[in-house]
């Protein structure tokens, strides 16, 4: 086999892999009204399940790095009512500081990827990394009181992209 068709096969089989890997992150398209049977069905099974009063919740956590949540959201009469990416500062400026708890937190933005407790301050924060505008490589931490309250919100870089960044010249 000649060097120019190994490369060739080796190109290949990479951009085949990332059409794979793109498709276990991807959500494809899940239209209004379809049952919660049809969704997992097409999605799998949720990673989490939730209330939401009249409300019937399913989680996706999805992408690299776990940068997006895609929540199902199903009415009282079973039938998909909407399905989005839920990790958004449109949504992470729905939570209130000293009002929002763990579960107003759930049920808008799903699980986190991690959880921090700092016995110095007492708070345990839940971190949500995610494509800011589509873009940047962030980090939302949330921090909950003993009581489950939220006290505070901060949002910056992902430290486990920062080389990358630094390494391409780009900064905040």
């Amino acid at each position: 086999m000649s060097g120019k068709t190994r490369y060739q096969l080796v190109t290949i089989a990479a951009l085949l892999s990332g059409l794979c890997a793109c498709q276990t992150w991807g959500t494809g398209a899940v239209p209004p009204g379809q049952t919660e049977a049809e969704v997992i069905s097409q999605l799998g099974q949720p990673t989490h399940i939730y209330s939401n009063g009249d409300q019937h919740l399913l989680e996706y956590m999805r992408g690299r790095m776990g940068q997006a949540t895609y929540m199902a959201i199903f009415g009282t009469d079973g039938k998909l009512i909407s399905y989005q990416q839920v990790l958004t500062i449109e949504n992470f400026s729905k939570i209130t500081v000293d009002v929002s708890d763990k579960d107003a937190v759930l049920r808008l933005i799903g699980a986190p990827s991690l959880t921090n407790f700092y016995s110095r301050t007492g708070l345990e924060a839940w971190s949500y990394p995610f494509k800011q505008d589509g873009a940047w490589n962030s980090l939302m931490a949330v921090y909950f009181d003993s009581n489950g309250i939220v006290r505070k919100l901060e949002n910056g870089p992902d430290p486990a992209f920062d080389h990358e960044e630094r390494g391409h010249g780009r900064g905040r």
